[in-house]
């Protein structure tokens, strides 16, 4: 079908902007004049131009856009943000004929856009490919229907599922290849944070960075209940915002922010309201064991990337047990294979 081949370049062109759109959604856009694209866009970074905006400024003759049909993976924007309307220019510009993915969840929007378009004399026409593009922004949709990040879990294990010995010497054991290293760092690029327990600070003392790939760090966030880490770790050296869950006050460090929650009660549910409320859209858990158990436990995850290395340990630290209800796919990624979950939810 003509309209779906060009909504998924669409697809296929937002997903360049998934290190640097957040927190705003992923979005391409296609421009089509009989039969040929004639321009093409995505959401390269946050608070600069929207995916529809860069279509059209890449059209190489403006008078094209008159007898022009333009496909966009979600709802144009009929509100002013950091950036002017995109509905408002596609109607300036006399575009007859607009072929949208899918609405916008965001309330702002929320079919605002696309009734703006129908109001101008505009064709305009919603679900190609609605599915694939809904998945496209599946960290947004998450974020604003849930009031939570969307959730990552992420985690190496052994051939004999451990994720790690039990150490005297303080070395840690490398499950990863540089080459998925280099993959988990994009991940990171990826989202808003990474979050780690207590004892994996202590023990790997992990930057938490982006050093691999191209992209800016996440907001690093650690477990901390009795304040006993010391201040010397990576985690502490205010080259990144860093968030620490802790159960009493602490003096802050540069750029370390105590956060004092409860834990006499779930610590889940506080941490991810606090997590909202500062926008911060996805959640990357690294570990360790404990860590990501307590999420998996309590359902609180979205996707799972679980890295298969061909190593036996025989012993150490056992790996997080996911449930036999949540189906899992293959993936071969540089010479090793991960398991890639998907939540199921509301008994689907």
């Amino acid at each position: 079908m003509e309209e779906e081949k060009y909504m998924r370049r669409c697809i296929q062109l937002a997903q360049n902007g998934s290190c640097n759109a957040a927190p705003n959604p992923i979005v391409g856009a296609v421009i089509v004049c009989d039969g040929k694209i004639i321009g093409e866009g995505y959401h390269i970074h946050y608070g600069e131009a929207h995916a529809e905006i860069h279509a059209i400024r890449s059209v190489k003759d403006p008078s094209l856009l008159k007898r022009s049909t333009i496909y966009v993976s979600l709802e144009p924007c009929s509100h002013y943000g950091q950036t002017p309307p995109c509905a408002d220019l596609i109607i300036e510009k006399q575009i007859p004929r607009i072929v949208i993915g899918c609405q916008d969840p965001f309330s702002k929007v929320a079919g605002r856009g696309i009734q703006k378009l129908k109001d101008a004399g505009r064709e305009v026409i919603v679900g190609v490919l609605e599915k694939e593009c809904q998945h496209l922004i599946r960290r947004f949709i998450t974020f604003h229907a849930l009031r939570r990040p969307y959730i990552t879990l992420k985690w190496a294990e052994s051939a004999d599922k451990y994720i790690d010995l039990f150490r005297t010497d303080g070395s840690p054991v490398l499950l990863s290849s540089p080459y998925t290293s280099m993959l988990a760092h994009k991940r990171r690029s990826e989202h808003s944070a990474i979050m780690v327990g207590t004892h994996t600070a202590q023990l790997d003392n992990p930057h938490l960075n982006v050093r691999h790939w191209h992209g800016s760090s996440p907001v690093r966030i650690v477990l901390d209940k009795e304040q006993t880490l010391p201040t010397s770790l990576h985690l502490f050296d205010g080259s990144i915002p860093t968030l620490v869950f802790t159960e009493s006050p602490h003096e802050p460090l540069p750029n370390v922010e105590y956060l004092p929650i409860d834990f006499q009660q779930n610590i889940l549910p506080q941490i991810m309201e606090i997590l909202y409320t500062r926008g911060l859209q996805s959640l990357l858990v690294e570990g360790g064991s404990i860590l990501l158990q307590s999420f998996i436990d309590a359902e609180l995850w979205d996707e799972a990337f679980v890295e298969e290395a061909p190593i036996l340990l025989h012993s150490g630290v056992k790996a997080p047990e996911m449930s036999d209800k949540n189906p899992y796919l293959i993936e071969p990624s540089f010479g090793r294979s991960f398991r890639h979950y998907t939540a199921v939810k509301n008994g689907q």
